[in-house]
């Protein structure tokens, strides 16, 4: 018998046991309907016997709904979805069903139904009384004031009553619970298997589709069998287990209010939390230390509000500045929060908890070997040391890792925070291409991630592709545009001592409102791009002028190469026989997203950064050139920093153009491996089929890239294992993860090992 709610967790009363109390009470409400539905349908099958067949198969469905709703168990699940399905073929062909078997199914569910269901129903609303006293307690005690000395005994002793017959009420409802969810299960099963050894046996001369379970029956049974024994053996188990525990005082929390630094969360517990708005409210929010923070939640299934984001960066004290007693304070660099616990003891347990998770927090930092800086450490002393010779493949897989964060910190005003100019920046914006210091990196958190998409310099692992991007970009690059009218603007800049509210101000103002920008012309933008078209239709140097206003000098923004010659779909057929020619472009008067179109082709990152800095859609659509996107573009030109700049501003990497393919089909058509593996990290769709009905992988193996009909046969495995695991699968296989990360690797650092040709020139 599965134990459905622990007696532990109760004693808590977390917002996980209100919810899992909240689900059972759900799941006997819904099942007492199905049962009784149940019921009534049975008794019609014995009264209507003219209307039998048509009464049955409303049994039948009603056996289904029951399947249904028992989805979770797989046994009961199982055995309601052969069973029903035999049914229905012998209530199709036969007109009578044996009453006596009718009436064992009615009998035994009714019973369950007004003795089981009905006495669960008895001991939720004691737990519910007790549960209503046990608030009010705790409500008085917590605002019996400090000088009233009677008041504080009166409200301490009522609130001891209160939580022992809570805890005591408690525990009988977890037990009934329990009891329940496993007499439902024998109960249900029981029923079903008198019925079928009722229908076996009226049916085994005329029905062969019965005969087929057999071996599920005898099989069914045996397990029911053990589930009796399995239940009784359990169910005495907790019962002298529960009958332990109430011996027990559980009016304190003297046994449920210890720090453990090996647990997941080391410390939970109800607290009162004063509200920073001018009301300055109490309220009661269940808390834990989780992953070195502080969080909080009112409901189970609510995501948890984090309090203190980095331990290591606050302190804790107890507060006595408050009328409130048991307040205590944890201070961080950006703002204070007073908590109060419902005793002194309690108190204390949270200080020393708080206390203990900072110092854990610093020494698991100081102390892991996957750390950045902590590699890079060890990798520096390891080579100043000495020690050549074989066996250094690991050691220079760390090497490389420093060496790209070196290179992200060397980028042209990347060792300054971008935003406020503080030194020694240790985060990053992985979509802008800029490195910030933690106080402006909290802020750009906050704008969310369609603006910023913040990462840890130190503390977060680094995909190669992400390295290379960031090199590509930088803070002086990216302030040039985004500060491009700075000196216009009466607003001052920011510096490391600023307060919060001004560098928040200066940062939205810059990002989200984007108000020293070079404001683009409104008039003369070309939207349609057209490989040829500067060849074609050259345009008079005089009539230049009136046709597009001339655009502010901005870097790397007046003109650019362009690349004119063979579009993507005819480099595989014409076997890259003719080179590309270059010309120049005036690109000055583009669109934005025409301007996004052509940089991404030419890999131009800083214009890429422009364009969708003045609103380019990053997943604009060039009609004239056979819809084809930035995306696309990119990959025709193997551009894979380009391809992850756009992904990471959100690109669609399934976006197809007119001929039905997407970024996939096009990287795999070119033979590009590395973005091939890029693309399928990324979520993209290997099952879709372009206007010539093939897939990726098709594709792949008509042109003989075993690379690619690798990758793509690995992440179709790596799903399907992960479907097949359920919603509790794990988020991949080891061999799928250590296959793509060599392939990111060689395609950010060693691209020619991926270079393939294709075998058949005709495809």
């Amino acid at each position: 018998m599965t134990v459905k709610l622990d007696f532990e967790e109760c004693l808590k009363d977390s917002p996980r046991f209100r919810a899992d109390i909240e689900v059972v009470q759900n799941d006997v409400i819904e099942l007492e309907t199905r049962l009784e539905k149940l019921v009534k349908q049975c008794h019609a099958m014995l009264e209507a016997g003219r209307v039998y067949c048509q009464t049955s198969k409303s049994f039948v469905n009603g056996l289904r709904d029951l399947g249904q709703h028992c989805s979770g168990d797989t046994t009961m699940e199982e055995c309601l979805d052969k069973f029903s399905k035999k049914l229905s073929i012998i209530f199709d062909a036969q007109g009578d069903v044996i009453d006596t078997t009718q009436k064992s199914v009615k009998t035994k569910l009714q019973n369950f139904v007004k003795e089981d269901v009905r006495r669960f129903k008895d001991v939720r609303k004691e737990f519910e009384r007790s549960s209503e006293c046990l608030e009010g307690a705790l409500v008085r005690n917590a605002q019996a004031p400090r000088g009233k000395q009677h008041e504080v005994e009166e409200a301490s002793n009522a609130l001891l009553n209160a939580r022992r017959t809570f805890r005591s009420e408690a525990m009988d409802y977890v037990l009934e619970i329990n009891v329940i969810e496993a007499k439902k299960k024998t109960d249900i099963l029981m029923a079903m298997l008198s019925l079928m050894e009722s229908q076996a046996q009226l049916f085994q001369h005329g029905h062969q589709s019965l005969s087929e379970l057999d071996e599920y029956r005898r099989k069914l049974n045996e397990e029911h069998t053990q589930f009796v024994l399995n239940s009784a053996r359990e169910k005495r188990d907790m019962e002298q287990r529960h009958a332990a525990i109430k011996k027990k005082d559980v009016s304190y929390d003297d046994s449920i209010m210890d720090f453990n630094a090996d647990a997941a969360i080391p410390m939970e517990g109800y607290l009162y939390k004063r509200a920073s708005n001018a009301f300055k409210t109490w309220s009661r929010r269940w808390f834990s230390i989780q992953k070195n923070q502080l969080v909080y939640q009112k409901k189970f299934k609510e995501q948890p509000t984090v309090v203190v984001e980095d331990l290591r960066l606050c302190t804790v004290k107890p507060s006595t500045e408050n009328d409130r007693r048991f307040c205590f304070e944890v201070v961080s660099p950006s703002k204070c929060c007073l908590l109060q616990a419902d005793s002194e003891r309690q108190q204390q347990a949270w200080i020393s908890a708080v206390q203990n998770s900072i110092a854990s927090a610093f020494q698991e930092h100081r102390e892991d070997p996957h750390s950045p800086r902590q590699r890079c450490s060890s990798v520096s002393a390891n080579n100043f040391g000495g020690g050549g010779g074989g066996g250094g493949g690991g050691g220079d897989q760390e090497n490389k890792g420093c060496k790209a964060l070196e290179e992200v910190q060397a980028i042209p005003g990347n060792r300054q925070c971008c935003d406020c100019g503080e030194p020694g920046p240790d985060w990053a914006s992985i979509n802008l291409g800029i490195t910030l210091c933690i106080v402006c990196s909290g802020i750009h958190r906050s704008l969310g991630v369609h603006f910023s998409k913040v990462r840890s310099l130190t503390l977060d692992s680094w995909e190669p592709e992400l390295v290379k991007l960031m090199c590509e970009l930088g803070n002086t690059v990216i302030n040039r545009i985004y500060e491009a009218r700075i000196d216009e603007i009466t607003i001052k800049k920011p510096h490391p001592s600023s307060p919060r509210g001004d560098k928040e101000s200066w940062i939205r103002s810059k990002y989200v409102e984007k108000k020293f920008i070079q404001k683009l012309p409104e008039t003369g933008r070309t939207a349609l791009v057209r490989r040829s078209s500067a060849r074609r239709n050259p345009i008079d140097p005089l009539d230049r002028p009136a046709l597009r206003p001339p655009l502010k000098p901005k870097p790397n923004r007046a003109t650019l190469p362009r690349l004119t010659g063979l579009n993507p779909s005819d480099l595989l057929q014409k076997n890259n026989t003719h080179r590309d020619t270059e010309e120049e472009e005036d690109l000055s008067g583009l669109h934005p997203g025409a301007l996004l179109y052509r940089s991404a082709a030419l890999q131009n990152f800083p214009v890429m950064a422009d364009a969708l800095a003045h609103g380019a859609s990053v997943n604009w659509v060039n009609a004239a050139e056979g819809s084809s996107t930035p995306l696309i573009q990119a990959v025709s030109a193997n551009a894979l920093a380009a391809c992850e700049f756009l992904l990471q501003n959100g690109a669609n990497v399934n976006q197809a153009d007119s001929s039905g393919r997407g970024p996939l089909h096009h990287a795999t058509i070119l033979g590009h491996t590395g973005l091939v593996c890029l693309f399928l990290k990324r979520g993209a769709d290997y099952n879709a089929k372009d206007k010539s009905q093939k897939d990726p992988i098709t594709i792949a193996v008509d042109t003989a890239n075993a690379d690619i009909v690798t990758l793509l046969r690995i992440a179709k495995m790596n799903k399907e294992m992960r479907e097949m695991d359920g919603a509790f699968g794990q988020s991949g296989d080891d061999t799928y993860h250590d296959i793509f990360r060599d392939f990111s690797h060689m395609a950010s650092n060693n691209p020619e090992k991926l270079k393939r040709r294709s075998a058949d020139p005709k495809t």
